[in-house]
Protein backbone atom coordinates (compact mmCIF):
# COMPACT_ATOMS: atom_id res chain seq x y z
CA UNK A 1 0.00 0.00 0.00
CA UNK A 2 1.58 3.32 -1.10
CA UNK A 3 0.89 6.82 0.61
CA UNK A 4 -0.04 9.88 -1.11
CA UNK A 5 2.27 12.09 -1.48
CA UNK A 6 1.74 15.55 0.96
CA UNK A 7 1.56 17.70 -2.52
CA UNK A 8 -1.76 16.45 -3.23
CA UNK A 9 -3.47 17.33 0.26
CA UNK A 10 -5.50 20.30 -0.58
CA UNK A 11 -5.14 22.38 2.19
CA UNK A 12 -6.80 25.42 0.34
CA UNK A 13 -9.86 25.67 -2.43
CA UNK A 14 -9.03 24.39 -5.99
CA UNK A 15 -10.75 27.47 -7.55
CA UNK A 16 -10.08 30.65 -5.25
CA UNK A 17 -12.85 33.15 -5.42
CA UNK A 18 -14.55 36.41 -3.94
CA UNK A 19 -13.43 35.04 -0.55
CA UNK A 20 -9.83 34.70 -1.40
CA UNK A 21 -9.28 37.62 -3.50
CA UNK A 22 -9.25 41.17 -2.79
CA UNK A 23 -12.24 43.62 -4.31
CA UNK A 24 -10.41 45.87 -6.46
CA UNK A 25 -12.27 49.09 -8.82
CA UNK A 26 -12.46 46.58 -11.66
CA UNK A 27 -14.31 43.72 -9.55
CA UNK A 28 -16.61 45.97 -8.05
CA UNK A 29 -17.31 47.72 -11.57
CA UNK A 30 -17.92 43.92 -13.26
CA UNK A 31 -20.50 42.78 -10.34
CA UNK A 32 -22.25 46.53 -10.16
CA UNK A 33 -22.61 46.55 -14.49
CA UNK A 34 -24.58 42.98 -13.67
CA UNK A 35 -26.25 44.41 -11.02
CA UNK A 36 -27.54 47.10 -12.60
CA UNK A 37 -28.92 45.12 -15.58
CA UNK A 38 -30.73 43.06 -13.28
CA UNK A 39 -32.50 46.78 -12.18
CA UNK A 40 -33.28 47.97 -15.42
CA UNK A 41 -34.96 45.07 -16.04
CA UNK A 42 -36.76 45.46 -12.85
CA UNK A 43 -37.13 49.17 -13.95
CA UNK A 44 -38.26 48.53 -17.52
CA UNK A 45 -41.23 46.27 -16.50
CA UNK A 46 -42.53 49.51 -13.65
CA UNK A 47 -42.17 52.04 -16.68
CA UNK A 48 -44.50 49.65 -19.44
CA UNK A 49 -46.95 49.58 -16.83
CA UNK A 50 -47.36 53.02 -15.93
CA UNK A 51 -46.90 53.90 -20.34
CA UNK A 52 -49.69 50.74 -20.32
CA UNK A 53 -51.61 52.66 -17.56
CA UNK A 54 -51.21 56.03 -19.09
CA UNK A 55 -53.13 54.76 -22.48
CA UNK A 56 -55.61 52.14 -21.03
CA UNK A 57 -56.86 52.78 -17.28
CA UNK A 58 -56.91 56.23 -15.88
CA UNK A 59 -57.47 54.75 -12.44
CA UNK A 60 -54.15 52.76 -12.12
CA UNK A 61 -52.07 55.36 -13.72
CA UNK A 62 -53.15 57.89 -11.37
CA UNK A 63 -51.75 54.76 -8.76
CA UNK A 64 -48.70 54.34 -10.31
CA UNK A 65 -47.72 57.90 -10.46
CA UNK A 66 -49.14 58.45 -6.74
CA UNK A 67 -46.55 55.81 -5.90
CA UNK A 68 -43.80 57.48 -7.85
CA UNK A 69 -44.61 60.69 -6.17
CA UNK A 70 -43.79 59.15 -2.75
CA UNK A 71 -40.81 58.89 -0.94
CA UNK A 72 -40.63 54.72 -1.73
CA UNK A 73 -41.02 55.80 -5.49
CA UNK A 74 -38.57 58.75 -5.67
CA UNK A 75 -36.40 56.17 -4.15
CA UNK A 76 -36.70 53.89 -6.75
CA UNK A 77 -36.71 56.11 -9.53
CA UNK A 78 -33.51 57.54 -8.23
CA UNK A 79 -31.97 53.94 -8.29
CA UNK A 80 -33.07 53.39 -11.43
CA UNK A 81 -31.81 56.89 -13.27
CA UNK A 82 -28.29 55.91 -11.60
CA UNK A 83 -28.18 52.31 -12.84
CA UNK A 84 -29.65 53.49 -15.96
CA UNK A 85 -26.40 56.06 -16.13
CA UNK A 86 -23.99 53.76 -14.94
CA UNK A 87 -25.02 50.94 -16.91
CA UNK A 88 -25.09 53.63 -20.26
CA UNK A 89 -21.33 54.83 -18.90
CA UNK A 90 -19.89 51.49 -18.28
CA UNK A 91 -21.66 49.76 -21.43
CA UNK A 92 -19.25 52.88 -23.67
CA UNK A 93 -16.46 51.62 -21.59
CA UNK A 94 -17.36 47.76 -22.33
CA UNK A 95 -17.35 49.21 -25.90
CA UNK A 96 -14.23 50.73 -26.46
CA UNK A 97 -12.95 47.30 -25.02
CA UNK A 98 -14.50 45.56 -28.05
CA UNK A 99 -12.39 47.62 -30.02
CA UNK A 100 -9.19 47.00 -28.46
CA UNK A 101 -8.79 50.74 -26.56
CA UNK A 102 -7.97 50.73 -22.99
CA UNK A 103 -6.64 47.20 -21.94
CA UNK A 104 -3.41 48.89 -20.25
CA UNK A 105 -3.73 48.60 -16.20
CA UNK A 106 -3.95 52.34 -16.25
CA UNK A 107 -6.30 53.20 -18.98
CA UNK A 108 -8.74 50.53 -17.00
CA UNK A 109 -8.55 52.28 -13.67
CA UNK A 110 -8.85 55.58 -15.34
CA UNK A 111 -11.90 54.76 -17.32
CA UNK A 112 -13.25 52.70 -14.41
CA UNK A 113 -13.23 56.25 -12.51
CA UNK A 114 -14.95 58.27 -15.27
CA UNK A 115 -17.70 55.62 -15.32
CA UNK A 116 -18.15 56.23 -11.81
CA UNK A 117 -17.90 59.91 -11.92
CA UNK A 118 -19.85 60.40 -15.40
CA UNK A 119 -22.70 58.07 -13.47
CA UNK A 120 -22.86 60.89 -10.97
CA UNK A 121 -22.83 63.73 -12.99
CA UNK A 122 -25.63 62.46 -14.94
CA UNK A 123 -27.70 61.12 -12.00
CA UNK A 124 -26.93 64.80 -9.83
CA UNK A 125 -27.90 66.61 -13.41
CA UNK A 126 -31.00 64.80 -14.10
CA UNK A 127 -32.46 64.88 -10.80
CA UNK A 128 -31.79 68.72 -10.50
CA UNK A 129 -33.51 69.25 -13.41
CA UNK A 130 -36.70 67.22 -12.50
CA UNK A 131 -36.38 69.41 -9.05
CA UNK A 132 -36.12 72.58 -11.08
CA UNK A 133 -39.23 71.98 -12.94
CA UNK A 134 -41.21 70.80 -9.98
CA UNK A 135 -41.13 67.00 -10.95
CA UNK A 136 -42.13 65.73 -7.58
CA UNK A 137 -45.05 67.33 -5.54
Amino acid sequence: MTQKPASTTFERPLSPHLQVYKPQLTTMLSITHRATGAALAVGTLFLVGWLWSAAYDIRCFEALSGFFNKTLGQLMLFGWSFAFYFHLCNGIRHLFWDIGKGFELPAVYRSGYIVLVSTCLLTGLTWMAVFAMGGTQ
